[in-house]
């Protein structure tokens, strides 16, 4: 019990560290059930500014996507991750609920429990330890030639979304737009998106293809995230900024670009809100039923 004790007040201390350099966790919900025969899903990480850590809570930033805050229930499992050094250590913890000392006249953060415990991820594995395997999306990108032809394809998927959402999509959900309705792109690549932040993305691209993030400025980008959302998310994005992990593969901030296409960024933010929801939506009904 001393050495538990002495090993928790110790991850307390480096979470009170990450505090003081206004520094983030990252936050997922919880999958339930982890199963290895769990259909395929596309769990999210979203960057939380820590605000203030005590022995039994957490207060962190509410996290923002697309101007669109990310709301937990009260209850809500979830799964934390924090970096330190090259390594990444995750614990569960619950959403106790919304938090308006210390954001006072902005928008209410959110508290959080204190974690009883922490693991290291496993190494081959970043985002695994032993109750808890996140299985963030993959991403496919393509080099942006020419940014103005992007139009076509966000407003097929404007549609293809809508109707998704109407229930009138049948089979249709299953097709690739065609390629002529293609932007005009370069060969394609591919990455694993490992956060959202407010305005974009954090991808991890595998050491095959670090070379080339650098070249282009602009990408386009296709990802998933089953199940409750069955229209691939299509954009444009930029990059931000990018830095070579310990790993030799790199780490790259995207920005979504809808300069070309202003209606689209509604359209973006609704597949993720969706996307959230339908993650918390699944974990509550899972604990009902059990």
């Amino acid at each position: 019990m001393p050495a538990q004790r002495a090993r928790t007040a110790g991850w307390r201390q480096c979470l009170q560290q990450i505090c003081d350099r206004r520094g983030s966790i990252e936050l997922a919900v919880r999958p339930p059930g982890q199963t290895q025969c769990d259909a395929p899903r596309g769990d999210l990480l979203f960057r939380a500014r820590l605000v203030a850590v005590d022995h039994s809570t957490i207060r962190v930033e509410t996290p923002v996507s697309l101007g669109h805050a990310v709301e937990f229930a009260e209850g809500l499992e979830l799964v934390a991750i924090m970096a330190i050094g090259q390594n990444r250590w995750m614990f569960h913890t619950h959403c106790i609920g919304a938090d308006t000392s210390t954001s006072p006249g902005g928008l209410p953060g959110l508290k959080l429990a204190a974690p009883r415990s922490v693991e290291r991820c496993q190494r081959r594995r970043d985002y695994r330890i032993d109750t808890a395997d996140l299985q963030l999306p993959n991403v496919r990108l393509w080099p942006l030639l020419e940014p103005s032809s992007v139009i076509a394809a966000e407003r097929l998927t404007a549609v293809d979304f809508q109707r998704e959402i109407d229930g009138t999509n049948g089979e249709a959900l299953d097709l690739e737009i065609d390629d002529d309705l293609m932007p005009t792109l370069g060969p394609e690549y591919s990455g694993r998106i490992v956060n959202l932040g407010g305005g974009g993305l954090g991808l991890a691209v595998g050491v095959e293809d670090a070379g080339v993030i650098g070249r282009h400025a602009m990408w386009w980008m296709r990802f998933e995230l089953p199940p409750s959302v069955q229209t691939p998310i299509r954009a444009a994005a930029r990059v931000a900024h990018r830095h070579m992990r310990s790993d030799r593969s790199l780490y790259c901030g995207m920005c979504f670009d809808f300069s070309v296409n202003p209606s689209h960024r509604h359209v973006v933010a609704r597949q993720i809100m969706r996307a959230i929801a339908g993650l918390q939506q699944r974990q509550m009904a899972y604990r009902k039923a059990g």
